[in-house]
C-alpha cells in the first residue's frame, strides 16, 4: 500500500503543471456584521434563461439596449423592456468575452480572456487593441473600465495560466496579475500594478480620481490614485472580504458594486502553507475541482466612496449564484455569472 501511494503521488506530481509557493490568506470575517446572512437576492428575476451559458458581464449601449457575452464567444443585445422578444446577435469574438464597456465613439470594448482587449464597431466588426505586451501574449484579459480621456484600464489576471486552466492559478498562488492601461491615442500599453493574486474587476472612481482593482485570491480591493496630491500612490480600498471579489462597477454617483463569486473556502486556504500538497493536487484533472469553483451561493455588496460596505445582497436558495458582475442600469441591477444559464435582474432597493 505504501509503495502504491508513493507511485500515485509521484505520478500526480509529474503531471502537475504548477510550481506552488507559500502564501498567507487574510483574516476571514465570515458572514457576520455587515455581511450577516440575508435573502435580498431572492427578489431578482432571471432574464434570457437558457439562451446561452455564462453571461459574465453586462453593459448598456448607446442605443439603450443591454449587451452581454457568453462562453461560446457570442455577444448579444436586447431591449430591457422585452428581453426575450428582442434578443439578437451583435458579434462573436471567437473567444471568451468577459468585461464589457462602451467608449465615447460607440465602440464596444471587450476584455476577452482568449483574444485580448478588443474593440467592436457599431456594425460588429472586431479590432484587436492589445493581445501581447513586450512580445509576450496576454493569457487572461479579464475586466475593464474607460476613463473620460479614452484611456482603457484593464486587468491581466495571470501570466501563468489561462481561462481554461484557471484553477492552477489558485493552486500555485504565484502573484502574477496586473493592472494595465491602453491609450487609443498613442497605442501604448502600460503596467501600473503587478504582483497581484489574480487581478480581476476594474472600476474608475468619480472624475477618474482613482482606479480600483480586485485581487481575487487575497479577497481584497486595491486603489491607485490618478489625480491630486496622492497621484501615483496606492492603498487598500477594502480587505478581509468574506468572499472572492470578481468584477467591479461604479454607478457614476456614490457606489461601487462588487460581485462576490464564491464564499472563501476554509479548506483551500488551509493549503496555503502546504506546497507539496498543492503541487500534487494540481496533477488531478481540472474537473476534479468543480465543486470548489462552482458556488451555489449568490452574493454582492455595494461600497461607498471610502470603501465602506453600504449594502449586502445574498441568497442561498440556489436560484442565483456565482455572481461575476453587478451593474446598475437605470433603475435595475443586473447580475452576471460565469456558470448560470441566465442573467439576473432586480429593482434597486
Amino acid at each position: 500500500m505504501v509503495s502504491f501511494l508513493a507511485i500515485a503521488y509521484t505520478a500526480l506530481a509529474i503531471r502537475s503543471p504548477i510550481d506552488a509557493v507559500l502564501w498567507q490568506p487574510d483574516l476571514n470575517p465570515g458572514l457576520t456584521g455587515v455581511y450577516a446572512p440575508n435573502t435580498a437576492l431572492t427578489e431578482a428575476d432571471l432574464v434570457l434563461h437558457d439562451y446561452g451559458h455564462g453571461p459574465e458581464d453586462i453593459t448598456k449601449g448607446p442605443d439603450g439596449w443591454v449587451y452581454t457575452g457568453y462562453e461560446d464567444g457570442r455577444v448579444v443585445r436586447f431591449d430591457p423592456r422585452q428581453p426575450k422578444e428582442s434578443v439578437e446577435l451583435f458579434t462573436n469574438t471567437a473567444g471568451r468575452p468577459l468585461g464589457l464597456q462602451f467608449d465615447q465613439s460607440k465602440n464596444l470594448i471587450v476584455a476577452d480572456a482568449k483574444k485580448g482587449l478588443l474593440s467592436v464597431s457599431p456594425s460588429g466588426q472586431i479590432t484587436v487593441l492589445v493581445d501581447q505586451l513586450d512580445g509576450v501574449p496576454l493569457l487572461f484579459v479579464d475586466d475593464l473600465d474607460i476613463a473620460d480621456d479614452g484611456t482603457i484600464w484593464f486587468s491581466d489576471a495571470s501570466r501563468r495560466f489561462d481561462y481554461h486552466s484557471n484553477i492552477y492559478n489558485f493552486l500555485e498562488a504565484r502573484f502574477t496579475g496586473r493592472l494595465l492601461s491602453y491609450s487609443p491615442l498613442t497605442g501604448q500599453t502600460k503596467v501600473h500594478m503587478d504582483d497581484l493574486f489574480f487581478a480581476n474587476g476594474v472600476a474608475l472612481g468619480p472624475q477618474d480620481q482613482f482606479v480600483l482593482i480586485n485581487e481575487t485570491g487575497m479577497a481584497r480591493i486595491h486603489r491607485l490614485w490618478l489625480k491630486g496630491e496622492k497621484r501615483g500612490e496606492r492603498d487598500i480600498f477594502i480587505d478581509q472580504l468574506p468572499a472572492l471579489p470578481d468584477n467591479l462597477s461604479f454607478n457614476d454617483r456614490d457606489k461601487f458594486w462588487v460581485a462576490l463569486v464564491s464564499l472563501r473556502d476554509a479548506q483551500f486556504e488551509s493549503w496555503a502553507s502546504k506546497i507539496w500538497l498543492r503541487n500534487i493536487l494540481a496533477g488531478l484533472p481540472v474537473s476534479a475541482f468543480d465543486s470548489m469553483t462552482h458556488s451555489k451561493f449568490g452574493f454582492a455588496i455595494a461600497l461607498d466612496l471610502e470603501g465602506n460596505v453600504v449594502e449586502s445582497l445574498q441568497t442561498s436558495a440556489g436560484s442565483i449564484y456565482s455572481i461575476t458582475s453587478v451593474n446598475q442600469l437605470d433603475d435595475d441591477l443586473y447580475f452576471g455569472s460565469l456558470t448560470m444559464p441566465a442573467l439576473s435582474r432586480m429593482k434597486i432597493r
